[in-house]
């Protein structure tokens, strides 16, 4: 298994968190922003791009607030989403913690990139 590198994004988006949530957590929305589709069955997510599949499981989850999910074939990796509201402002951004392999980096801040931005044009954000 090769080594993978963490990498930290964080998004600005223009929603409450309450209305975000479910956009990280449930299979229909994630399936509109995230993957082409997503399926869910016995605690366990699959993630399809390009008609290939990827199994997760929620490993933590805390409600409105984030959610981590452990890849079952790509151990030890995981993924997690994580909604930040500034106490202050109220602004809310969106902060992502993935694992790619360095070759794969700048690719895979492209694919973050713009499905975060599918994720604010769905959201109305």
């Amino acid at each position: 298994m090769s080594e993978k590198t963490k990498i930290q994004l964080e998004y600005m988006i223009n929603s409450s968190p309450r209305i975000l949530y479910p956009f990280l957590v449930e299979p229909n929305e994630l399936a509109q922003w995230f993957a082409d589709d997503v399926n869910y069955h016995d605690g366990v997510y699959e993630f399809i791009w390009d008609n290939e599949s990827n199994r997760a499981r929620i490993a933590a989850v805390k409600e409105n607030k984030s959610v981590k999910f452990k890849w079952l074939d790509d151990e030890p990796n995981y993924f997690e989403m994580e909604i930040i509201q500034d106490e202050l402002t109220n602004d809310v951004s969106l902060a992502i913690v993935d694992f790619v392999k360095d070759e794969d980096l700048e690719e895979r801040k492209k694919i973050w990139d713009n499905s975060i931005s599918y994720l604010q044009s769905v959201i109305g954000a």
